[in-house]
């Protein structure tokens, strides 16, 4: 299963993907256990505190990102799928709203190709978004490597 069976209109996704050097199960732990989910999500600078992450198809992510400089983002979120190792879905129930369709493909024993996957209902919502977040995550993309080199 990969998060191309998740779709919707070209128009209403943001698709970033990324080869990563790490082995699959390593990187799925990475998303999937929020004791190394909070270190790396978020943007370049960005600080998380986790008041909720129920893993699991129903379950919910709630945490608050700290911003940078300034400013504190709630963030409300509820899992709608996951396939271990290889899917994670969720949904977000504070705005903006889109859902997230993440998968894990292992390229070699030491490679996995992540394709992260944001959609939209429409493609204005989608254009809203779209000029920030393709570099934020390419920052989060950065964050989670460093995240997996301290777990190897």
């Amino acid at each position: 299963m990969t998060s191309e069976n998740i779709s919707a209109k070209p128009e209403n996704e943001i698709i970033s993907t990324r080869v990563i050097n790490f082995p699959k199960e390593l990187v799925y732990s990475a998303w999937a256990d929020p004791d190394h989910l909070k270190n790396w999500w978020g943007p370049k600078g960005f600080t998380n505190t986790f008041t909720e992450f129920d893993f699991r198809p129903g379950g919910k992510w709630s945490f608050m990102m700290h911003g940078p400089e300034k400013g504190n983002y709630p963030n409300e979120c509820e899992f709608t799928r996951i396939e271990k190792p290889s899917l994670i879905a969720w949904k977000r129930i504070s705005k903006p709203l889109f859902q997230v369709a993440v998968s894990f493909e292992a390229v070699s024993d030491n490679e996995t190709k992540i394709v992260f996957k944001m959609i939209f209902d429409t493609p204005e919502e989608c254009n809203k978004l779209k000029p920030f977040v393709v570099d934020k995550n390419e920052e989060n993309f950065d964050k989670l490597e460093i995240e997996l080199s301290k777990m190897k």
